[in-house]
């Protein structure tokens, strides 16, 4: 059993305002033996000297899209699967190289996927999958263009394709059947639409998705697998239905106000704000490919966002980190980090990627701190997060080591 004994380091615990100095921290296997403010003896690990680095939990991005190969997105759809797959491979070890041992799926990976990053096949973060997302005909996971109609009996080609991120499906029994198959295809928790979106070329922003009679049967179904329903909404209207149905964790949620945050508040839902993804679609959507229809739709989201973070916080609303970048705007993951900082203080965001993360994925314990039997997701970092962020950005250059359950990822012990 492969051991390490990490000594002389400043230990970030995310439940705290300042670093801890004087803490040691042994690993044995793929979890954390122990962490203590004493000396910790062992026979058989290899002491590494931290010569006053940060060491910290690897981080949690709760929405990202790994087979979001491009800005395209209905384009993608026609990529072979191989293709997108292919593709699928550096994206996933970027996100690892900049600290995120874990990320959760919104829509597209599923559990071949998953399965090749945990056996070794491919490298990456550990991956909690959705699936494809379910939306309603016309929604924000339908991709296709206007049409003069809809052949009723022709195969829906957002579902055949790695590169598509969603399905469509209408109806509660339809509905049923498509939660009980991603299930079965090995999903984690479940993704629906439901409101409009920006990347989609036929629903409006303020579109309701669903009926509440759909949104409570996907929330059953998710239920009686022991998990949840995390759903795409950016207006009051569409959270408020959403959380009274049941949904535990709203994405985006730009276009929130008080009564509704309060409203997620009392009912212990969480906010997985993606404030990053409109910058890249603002700045880069259309250079890379993104519809006219959808740039058109940015600027009405991206300019509630920073307004958004306020009105969670002061509803007491936990908020997860969340980046939901495509194509070539992954390199801005981390970049999260600093549009938060304009409104919330730097131990806020980093809770937010790593115990709150742990919270929404069931994990507390396992992941989000350094703490005996949780997961050895290792970062050693030059420079204090709680004092600047920004040692957490640049493609991982202030990371000095990326350890995800006991082996050294990128970077070096030395």
């Amino acid at each position: 059993m492969n051991s390490l004994l990490f000594k002389n380091g400043a230990l970030l615990d995310p439940l705290q305002t300042e670093l801890l100095t004087g803490y040691e921290v042994l690993v044995e296997g793929g979890t954390i033996k122990e962490v203590s403010d004493r000396p910790i003896k062992s026979a058989n690990a290899r002491v590494v000297d931290l010569g006053g680095k940060t060491i910290m939990p690897g981080l949690i991005d709760l929405h990202v899209h790994v087979v979001a190969v491009q800005f395209d997105l209905a384009g993608q759809v026609r990529l072979p699967n191989v293709f997108v797959t292919l593709k699928a491979v550096p994206i996933m070890q970027g996100m690892l190289r900049r600290g995120f041992t874990t990320v959760r799926d919104a829509g597209g990976a599923g559990f071949a996927l998953k399965e090749a990053v945990s056996n070794g096949l491919a490298q990456g973060p550990r991956l909690f999958v959705s699936g494809r997302a379910i939306s309603q005909t016309g929604g924000h996971g339908d991709p296709r263009a206007r049409s003069d109609f809809l052949d009723s009996d022709a195969p829906c080609a957002c579902c055949v394709r790695v590169g598509a991120l969603g399905r469509v499906v209408d109806g509660v029994d339809a509905l049923r059947a498509a939660v009980r198959q991603e299930f079965q295809m090995g999903a984690d928790q479940i993704k629906i639409m439901a409101s409009g979106g920006v990347a989609s070329p036929t629903d409006p922003i303020g579109a309701l998705g669903y009926s509440e009679d759909e949104l409570r049967a996907v929330v059953v179904e998710a239920r009686a697998r022991g998990t949840y329903v995390m759903a795409h909404a950016y207006t009051a209207e569409s959270i408020q239905r959403a959380v009274r149905c049941g949904v535990r964790t709203i994405e985006h949620g730009n276009l929130i106000d008080d009564p509704t945050a309060a409203l997620m508040a009392k009912h212990g839902a969480y906010v997985i704000p993606t404030l990053i993804a409109f910058e890249a679609l603002h700045h880069e959507g259309e250079k890379y490919g993104l519809s006219a229809t959808s740039a058109a739709k940015i600027d009405t989201v991206r300019s509630a966002g920073l307004r958004s973070l306020e009105v969670y916080k002061r509803a007491g609303v936990k908020m997860g980190f969340g980046s939901d970048l495509l194509g070539e705007g992954h390199r801005l993951q981390s970049d999260e980090f600093l549009v938060r900082a304009q409104v919330l203080t730097n131990a806020e965001i980093i809770a937010s990627a790593t115990t709150i993360g742990a919270e929404v994925l069931g994990m507390t314990g396992k992941l989000g701190r350094l703490e005996a039997g949780a997961f050895a997701d290792i970062l050693v970092v030059d420079g204090n997060p709680f004092k600047d962020l920004s040692c957490l950005t640049e493609q991982g250059k202030h990371i000095r080591a990326v350890i995800k359950e006991g082996q050294l990822e990128f970077g070096d012990l030395n």
